[in-house]
């Protein structure tokens, strides 16, 4: 169990509603479709009502510092079966990527990898109580486009599964130096993008994953568990639960 699935759930029954997608930037196709994930007739541009009017109040508060850019949607909502699928899609690939045989691990390395990947996804859980935070409607993925569409670089891709996605990994120099392919210069600009993202994204309503950059939420259990961190003598509790 993760820390934030201890914060209970008060459904509020507040619908998921599309996403203008004329409205925001996308990466086309969707990059879990394009990888087979089983959406089935449900979209993954989708969010609960409050949160989708968050979203538009960010990328309002962002062409207002930078015109012509654009908040690009990567993920929204996320059925279980969907979250499934990109669990076992991970671990398949993170194997390949190490030129590893599952067959030829123990269950203590197999476990050992699990535990990598759980770090960046949450588990296909079925329990109410503890439901995959996109696949409540009030978790969504995001990076930036400049005013030529390209997009801003933020220093790793969304979904890697290493200290580079960390939120504040380039203003630690600690971390970064560890790569002798980067300068100064360069984690400067990554951290700064990461905070123009993160500055519009908060005020908003949103809170920032603390193991993830592009990663942002509002009403659901760990915007709910991020709440009580800055607000210790407040009880706070989760308004969206599964979708």
């Amino acid at each position: 169990m993760k820390p934030y699935q201890q914060i209970s759930i008060v459904e509020c029954g507040e619908p998921l509603v599309p996403i203008p997608l004329d409205r925001f930037a996308l990466e086309e196709p969707h990059p879990y479709v394009k990888r087979g994930a089983p959406y089935g007739n449900k979209s993954p541009y989708y969010l609960r009502h409050t949160v989708l009017n968050s979203l538009l109040q960010a990328q309002s508060l962002l062409q207002q510092n930078f015109p012509g850019w654009k908040i690009l949607v990567f993920d929204a909502y996320r059925p279980i079966a969907v979250q499934q699928y990109m669990v076992d899609y991970t671990f398949a690939q993170t194997l390949a990527e190490r030129a590893l045989s599952l067959e030829n691990l123990t269950l203590e390395q197999q476990q050992t990898i699990w535990e990598e990947v759980y770090q960046f996804w949450a588990v296909p859980s079925l329990d109410p109580a503890m439901p995959p935070p996109h696949s409540t409607g009030a978790a969504i993925d995001v990076t930036l486009v400049d005013e030529t569409g390209m997009p801003v670089a933020m220093g790793s891709a969304i979904d890697e599964m290493s200290l580079r996605s960390y939120p504040d990994h380039f203003a630690d120099k600690t971390a970064w130096t560890q790569d002798k392919t980067l300068t100064q210069a360069d984690a400067d600009r990554f951290h700064a993008h990461r905070q123009q993202l993160k500055q519009v994204m908060t005020a908003a309503g949103f809170r920032q994953h603390h193991c993830e950059w592009w990663h942002f939420s509002q009403g659901d259990q760990v915007w709910a568990w991020l709440m009580q961190q800055s607000e210790p003598n407040k009880n706070w509790t989760a308004r969206y639960g599964k979708a």
